[in-house]
């Protein structure tokens, strides 16, 4: 199995990057006719900026609101839309979803892609691939595409206004990358794209993970205030680019697998895919046999950036061993990234460790509140 690293074709990231947007499209040559799909947050932080950078660099657009889903019956419907209005580009503008639905759809259509987070939610705005859901909002499947993006362009003016919850969920979904990257490396299995793991890809996720422990309360913090700051830029990067390069590049696991598994039973709905994400990544190192340090570790960082480390806080408040069950047995349907384990991955395994991983981390909450209790007398 040959080594395979891959990338977008261009990253930019930092305070109104927006506005150089048209410039850097004109730079990669992949200017005319260009379809906007955005979120509605998207359009109403980013409208003035766009209209400012496609005039000076004399971009024609249209702007689309985004349904909310990356379903198929959405891409379908922006494909149409882009077909009509003769699209030459389809530039992303928003979280994980709407990037993944642009992507889709400029893979459809064989046109340049450009995708502008306006939450470091996610590591997805890197990646040649897309997660498709349901309308109901369960996973589907993921879709592969021949290249990442032409151009990923990060506003962190834009991030700094969003929800903090979206820079935690972004978090969350980067803390699984060197977990793991280092299993698929272990068990020298294919990353993402079908090949063996290059000492890049393994630096880089590694990077990822310690930049989390180093700056992630911070950066939060600095959300949390709506400003800008070194720790902030640092963690953007680490959840967009750093995450983006080293899932992909370095593979998926049990975590990526237990979210799919949550998100067929409804009540975790309405938690996002790096909350999940987190949580997953708890029963993957129970799975793995990690030491109670390492576990400890994931449980103190995600406790401070507000990741859920039981089942309760994604919705389950009061799982059953039958509903562990049944997530369990979608993490290891034929085709998922639980399999790349070095060991054989069962359903019954999984339920299991999603039951301890619930009760490792509310007896972590209980004495983390013991200690709270204690330093208020």
């Amino acid at each position: 199995m040959h080594q395979v690293f891959c990338s977008p074709a261009r990253y930019v990231q930092g305070r109104e990057a927006t506005l150089i947007l048209g410039a850097e499209m004109v730079k990669l040559g992949i200017g005319g006719k260009t379809l906007v799909l955005a979120s509605t947050s998207a359009k109403k932080h980013l409208t003035a900026a766009w209209k400012e950078t496609f005039l000076q660099a004399a971009v024609d657009y249209s702007i689309e609101l985004f349904s909310g889903e990356c379903s198929r019956k959405e891409i379908a419907r922006v494909v149409k839309l882009a077909v009509d209005m003769k699209a030459e580009v389809i530039v992303g503008a928003g979280g994980g979803k709407v990037l993944d639905a642009a992507r889709a759809v400029a893979c459809e259509l064989q046109l340049p892609v450009v995708n502008c987070p306006t939450a470091a939610s996610s590591d997805a705005p890197c990646s040649a691939l897309s997660v498709v859901y349901s309308e109901h909002g369960e996973f589907e499947t993921y879709l592969f595409y021949k290249r990442n993006p032409d151009l990923v362009l990060v506003d962190t003016a834009v991030v700094a206004k969003a929800p903090p919850r979206l820079l935690s969920s972004g978090m969350g979904d980067a803390l699984a990358t060197w977990f793991e990257a280092k299993t698929v490396i272990d068990a020298r299995k294919a990353n993402q794209v079908g090949g063996a793991t290059t000492i890049s890809a393994q630096a880089l996720a590694k990077l990822c993970y310690e930049t989390l422990i180093a700056d992630g309360r911070a950066a939060l913090t600095a959300v949390e205030h709506g400003t800008v700051t070194p720790a902030l830029e640092r963690i953007v990067e680490a959840n967009t680019l750093l995450s983006g390069l080293g899932f992909e590049s370095g593979g998926l696991a049990i975590a990526h697998s237990v979210h799919n598994g949550l998100t067929t039973v409804k009540e975790t709905h309405a938690f996002m895919h790096g909350e999940k994400v987190a949580f997953g990544l708890i029963v993957q190192l129970i799975a793995e046999g990690k030491s109670q340090a390492v576990i400890d570790e994931v449980l103190e960082f995600s406790q401070s950036v507000n990741l859920p480390i039981t089942l309760q806080e994604v919705g389950l408040k009061h799982p059953s061993y039958n509903v562990a069950l049944q997530i369990a047995e979608r993490s290891v349907a034929e085709g998922e990234t639980a399999h790349n384990e070095p060991f054989v991955v069962t359903a019954p395994m999984i339920a299991d460790a999603i039951l301890a991983a619930d009760a490792i981390g509310r007896r972590h909450l209980s004495k983390s509140n013991e200690r709270k209790l204690v330093a208020a007398t």
